[in-house]
């Protein structure tokens, strides 16, 4: 019995060393499977993170209330007159060229119109004929009333010897009016400049054949009056109202660089072109010394009067596709939230926007490619956080 002992004592050590052995594989094992799950753990979230868009974002600027806006416009005289003939003829003679300066009434060409003058001299036969006739009319009918009490005229010679008065100073009148009429035709013969102004253009030289009307050609003479000048802009229809009759303007001319001219809004058309979606205004300009030239080209800058300050976000910010214009925001959840806009001015790296955004709205100032609405985003800079720009509201609490 003694020597089976140690035998029993040597199996009990192995199954205990063998237990202890299963447990410590058991324990490496589900350590090695913790810790795979806490790395997978640990790449979804880093995963999850990696796929949220870094965005930089900004407010809209608000800018100050007077504006301006530049506008292409034209130079025309205050009062411009083509000049035709009146008659027929060849012209006789001119006295004014291209550029003189004329005064109202003064005569600047003469038209020589035999016709007109042969016309006139028959006119004027025609009434002395007729004044005869009438004139003998009326004294026979005073010859014949003297014969009335004696009965040697009856009462119907009278009447038709009155009637026939009547009809030769109907005549006297009708050939006195041709004759008034072609005197008055003969008047034109002269052409004379219709106010004070300058000659711009001169389309005849002696011997020219003139026909009467302005039908038939150009203008034999065109008198401008340049001492004030009119400017014509067409404005888009979205700025029209913001142009008020009697505000300012500044006028810019390519022949006078560095030089601006003071201007005031004197009418506008209150219509909008169908066209060209623009109204038209006109600008009275001073041009006392003649500097000016009507027909030229201008720079208009026009004074805007604005009700509230416009805001204006940079050009990146803009998103285009087939949903049309639009801007990405982030709400307070750091969620997007894509708006629409309507663009005022496109002023290179910023845009003036007339509708879609508020001063308070934080927005993202690249967008990356895709982006969709609800989507959420990591806000790792706020430009105007960085530049300590108060907020809307806190400009209105500043206020209060």
């Amino acid at each position: 019995m003694p020597t089976d002992q140690p035998p029993r004592r040597s199996r009990r050590g192995l199954g205990i060393a063998g237990v202890v052995l299963a447990c410590g594989a058991v324990a490496i094992v589900v350590t090695g499977i913790s810790a795979r799950e806490k790395s997978s753990a640990e790449l979804r979230t880093w995963t999850d993170e990696q796929a949220i868009s870094s965005v930089a974002v900004t407010r809209p600027d608000g800018k100050a209330p007077t504006a301006t806006l530049d506008l292409p416009g034209r130079l025309e005289a205050y009062s411009r007159a083509p000049i035709y003939a009146r008659v027929s003829g060849y012209v006789k003679s001119w006295s004014a060229d291209i550029g003189a300066k004329v005064k109202a009434g003064e005569v600047i060409a003469e038209i020589e119109a035999p016709d007109l003058d042969q016309q006139l001299l028959q006119a004027r036969a025609d009434l002395a004929s007729q004044q005869a006739s009438a004139k003998l009319s009326e004294a026979t009918l005073n010859r014949r009333k003297t014969l009335v009490a004696s009965n040697f005229v009856s009462a119907q010679e009278i009447d038709e010897r009155t009637a026939d008065l009547a009809a030769k100073k109907a005549a006297v009148n009708s050939g006195q009016a041709n004759v008034e009429r072609l005197e008055a035709l003969a008047g034109y013969k002269k052409i004379t400049a219709p106010f004070d102004g300058v000659v711009t253009e001169r389309n005849t030289d002696v011997g020219a054949l003139i026909n009467a009307g302005s039908s038939s050609g150009p203008a034999m003479f065109v008198v401008s009056d340049i001492a004030k000048l009119r400017v014509y802009v067409n404005v888009p229809q979205n700025y029209a109202p913001l142009v008020r009759i009697g505000g300012k303007a500044v006028i810019a001319l390519p022949e006078y660089p560095g030089r601006t001219f003071p201007a005031t809004v004197e009418a506008s058309s209150q219509a909008v072109d169908v066209a060209s979606g623009t109204m038209r205004i006109q600008l009275g300009l001073d041009n006392a010394k003649g500097e000016l030239m009507p027909g030229g080209f201008a720079n208009v800058k026009l004074a805007l009067v604005r009700d509230s300050a416009p805001l204006h976000i940079p050009a990146s910010a803009l998103i285009f596709n087939r949903s049309g214009l639009r801007v990405a925001t982030v709400g307070s959840d750091d969620r997007v939230q894509l708006k629409p806009v309507t663009i005022a001015r496109d002023l290179g790296r910023e845009i003036e926007l007339s509708a879609g955004l508020t001063a308070d709205d934080r927005i993202i100032i690249a967008p990356p490619d895709g982006i969709a609405n609800g989507e959420k985003v990591r806000v790792v800079a706020d430009d105007a956080a960085k530049a300590g720009k108060p907020t809307a509201s806190e400009k209105q609490d500043v206020k209060g």
